[in-house]
């Protein structure tokens, strides 16, 4: 179909009714076909509930209210659990309820078994709201006369009839090559999926054809091209002149197609500093709800492919946003004035225009951090900036200082060693907003993205709680808490070996003090991969400030009254203190300073200049004093609708719940390429491992075998419990280990081990290891006794 059930849901509001003809046009249905296309559909919705149909052609919303939406997760084995969006427990799918929707289906799911204690909730695919795979990697068969493409991701739990014009791809070996299958018709009833060969592709064709392998199975090869857009010109009318201000573009990244990242400006103040932060001003430039809108949603994300990139943004709208040394540009701006502990003094947002002075990379960071402290000599790696080395020493005390606040009001900090693969590229490289995580690596200042890592932590923190209290919504980045269960079992592997860890009456851990408490461990890295492991992931989601900004409207008072907005101001400056304090370093955020990278950035950019250029700063235009709304605590001055009705809807318009899904889904799309990219680059580099012996950590233990990490690529294989043919090995969860019942043997979590590369599988990023046999065992009684946290 030419359209989604998504597609059709979204256009339909929620009150009111729509015109089948309108629909058809919004939808730019043409032909007889696709307009029976979406008949038949609207006819199925009906008989679910979820739309109602009058004799006039007339469509409205349906009384159909125990629908979940929710996403489909597969795993290899059958099981499937639908993920719902409202955060509720996950709903179990048996396979003759799941009626042909595939993992990563968007899905509406209606409960069938309510969940108990220890049993989640069961239910059934009602109807598929869209579908994620519309091609796939597969290995093509001949089965009984008939051509049958069998998916190479094991979550797909189906096969593809092909054309017997495809017969001829069934003779390739695997190992040589994958074909990629493009769906033509989903399963539907008793018929299968159908599809056809679209190309083969080559498993050694060299790095080019890896990633385009990749992302053929990320779904993300036909990137569109931007359509023809005029981007508009930023305005001047409320711009502050900041051209004499000596900015510093941050260059974290060595390819050259790279995206542009914020420039930074730093002078000491007061004890402590006062930083600026200038994002490239993309959103200015783009009419919201245009085609080029339209694209920019549907791209998303920047994809990091290594040595080269996958950009968000067009080359046009790029180059006309960049940063360049000696060049006037226009920005987004935020002043941060920060004290010596790290604590916001004040802030303010601004339209700007900036000149930068100098461009600061590795290697002059890296020149900086060798300097001798005394030497009045200039390394050659700082001669082109040498006027700027106080400023970067600023900009260094700076990030210290916002980095030891994090750490001190219990931001995670996980201290894991990165793979040192040459092909790797920029993924060797910190991303400069931390991928988002609700975690960080440890402050390197030899590191641009790094440095700008923690700057820009700070400032999305800052325009999530200046919207919050001016109670405009934005889109924030935030993750669920952590299982407590799972913390539990890190925490059973870390007493296991040996880490003083304190605990609370519960007994449960929380994931800041499970990573202070293995920081300083033999085993800390082996740790805080599991610890990794068990942070969810996070997601974006809208905030709730505009029902707050409706409730403060209603109670406000006039401002005329000087008394109650005194108190009102001081109420609000107690209230935004408290709050700094006590979400410093944890989510949610709301991003804006990589507009080059995601897509959320743009639109919370969109939303904070919306406020600079248009909003009302003052209550009528007889009224002289203005307020700015960029500053801190401005919220207790402003006690009158801020925009306008049209306004308001621009906003909404730009952050619906559909945006989000998308976004969402671009978002887990691009993190799940970059793992690809990861392993199947650490993949490659063990193919010359083969048959060899290497020195590895256990980085991993279950029933059916423990994993094994090898530095300094840390490419990751597993030892299989059936190759331990020296004795018969048992499982013991709590202590994370294998332990021979005749040798006494033991295999733990972070212990040293000699093994051999047997077998290394590209595609499916799967290395085969064999322990090589010590001439001196140990002893399980030889080990200290651990206690078992429960």
């Amino acid at each position: 179909m030419k359209f989604t059930v998504a597609d059709l849901l979204d256009q339909v509001p929620a009150e009111g009714n729509l015109e089948t003809a309108k629909l058809e046009k919004i939808l730019r249905l043409t032909n007889r076909s696709e307009k029976q296309s979406l008949e038949l559909a609207l006819r199925g919705l009906k008989r679910l509930g979820i739309l109602d149909l009058d004799d006039d052609g007339a469509i409205c919303r349906g009384t159909a209210d125990d629908l979940v939406e929710a996403r489909l997760r597969c795993s290899s084995k059958g099981f499937c659990f639908a993920i719902r969006d409202d955060g509720g427990d996950d709903i179990y799918i048996r396979d003759h309820q799941l009626n042909h929707a595939w993992n990563g289906d968007r899905v509406l799911v209606r409960l069938t078994r309510e969940g108990g204690r220890r049993r989640s909730p069961e239910g059934g695919v009602q109807c598929i709201l869209e579908r994620s795979t519309t091609s796939l990697l597969a290995s093509v068969e001949l089965q009984e006369e008939r051509v049958i493409a069998i998916p190479l991701d094991d979550r797909l739990l189906a096969s593809i009839e092909l054309p017997s014009d495809d017969a001829g791809h069934a003779d390739q070996p695997l190992g040589i090559a994958v074909a990629e299958v493009v769906l033509d018709r989903y399963p539907v009833a008793q018929f299968p999926a159908q599809g056809h060969v679209a190309r083969s592709l080559p498993l050694d064709g060299g790095s080019k054809a890896d990633r385009e392998l990749l992302l053929t199975k990320a779904n993300l090869h036909q990137r569109q091209s931007p359509p023809r857009a005029s981007f508009k010109s930023p305005s001047a009318k409320k711009r502050e002149d900041l051209t004499a201000q000596p900015a510093l573009i941050i260059k974290g990244w060595n390819a050259d197609d790279a995206p542009a990242l914020p420039a930074v400006h730093v002078i000491p103040h007061d004890g402590g500093t006062c930083l600026w932060i200038h994002a490239p001003a993309v959103a200015e430039r783009l009419s919201p709800g245009n085609s080029f809108d339209q694209w920019l949603l549907n791209q998303s994300e920047s994809l990091c492919l290594g040595g080269d990139w996958l950009p968000l943004l067009s080359s046009a709208l790029a180059k006309a946003s960049a940063f360049a040394v000696g060049e006037d540009q226009d920005a987004v701006s935020l002043r941060l004035d920060i004290g010596p502990e790290g604590d916001w003094r004040d802030w303010e947002f601004c339209l700007s225009r900036i000149r930068p002075v100098a461009e600061v990379n590795s290697d002059a960071l890296q020149a900086l951090e060798s300097r001798k402290p005394k030497s009045r000599a200039v390394p050659a790696g700082l001669k082109p900036i040498k006027d700027q080395i106080g400023q970067i020493e600023t900009l260094i005390f700076c990030a210290k200082s916002l980095h030891d606040a994090e750490q001190s009001q219990g931001r995670i900090e996980l201290n894991l060693t990165r793979a040192q693969v040459e092909d790797l590229g920029d993924l060797n490289q910190v991303s400069p907003d931390g991928d988002g995580q609700n975690w960080s690596l440890p402050l390197n200042i030899s590191c641009p993205n790094s440095i700008l890592s923690v700057l820009l932590r700070h400032a999305h923190r800052v325009w999530e709680e200046h919207s919050r209290e001016l109670g405009l919504p934005v889109i924030l980045l935030d993750a669920p808490a952590a299982d407590e269960s799972t913390l539990n079992d890190v925490a059973k592997s870390a007493v296991a070996l040996e880490v003083a860890l304190e605990l609370d009456e519960d007994g449960a851990p929380s994931p800041s003090e499970l990573a202070l408490a293995v920081s300083n461990s033999d085993s800390s890295h082996v740790l805080n991969l599991q610890l990794k492991q068990a942070l969810p992931d996070s997601f974006y989601r809208i905030s709730d400030n505009l029902k707050d900004r409706d409730d403060k409207l209603e109670t406000s008072e006039d401002p005329a009254n000087p008394s109650q907005s005194d108190q009102a101001e001081a109420d609000g400056q107690k209230n935004s203190d408290s709050i700094v304090l006590g979400r410093a370093g944890l989510n949610p955020v709301a991003p804006w300073c990589c507009p080059t990278l995601h897509q959320a950035d743009v639109i919370n950019q969109q939303i904070l200049c919306l406020l600079l250029n248009e909003g009302k700063d003052r209550p009528t235009v007889r009224h002289k004093t203005k307020v700015k709304l960029g500053e801190k605590g401005v919220a207790a001055s402003v006690s009158w609708p801020l925009l306008t009705a049209s306004q308001d809807q621009k906003i909404n318009d730009m952050i619906r719940e559909r945006t989000l899904q998308r976004l969402n889904t671009r978002r887990r799309q691009a993190e799940e390429l970059k793992k690809d990219v990861l392993a199947m680059t650490k993949a490659r580099s063990a193919v010359p491992m083969l048959d060899q012996q290497r020195t590895g950590t256990i980085s991993g233990v279950q029933s059916y075998g423990f994993f094994v990490e090898i530095a300094p690529s840390m490419v990751e294989g597993l030892v299989h419990v059936s190759s331990l043919n020296d004795d018969w090995y048992e499982y013991r969860s709590r202590q994370n280990r294998l332990v021979g019942r005749r040798s006494r043997r033991v295999y733990q979590l972070g212990d040293s081990v000699e093994v051999k590369v047997l077998k290394v599988d590209v595609l499916r990023n799967q290395i085969d290891l064999e322990v090589v046999p010590s001439s001196t065992p140990v002893s399980d009684d030889s080990l200290p006794v651990a206690v078992s946290v429960e």
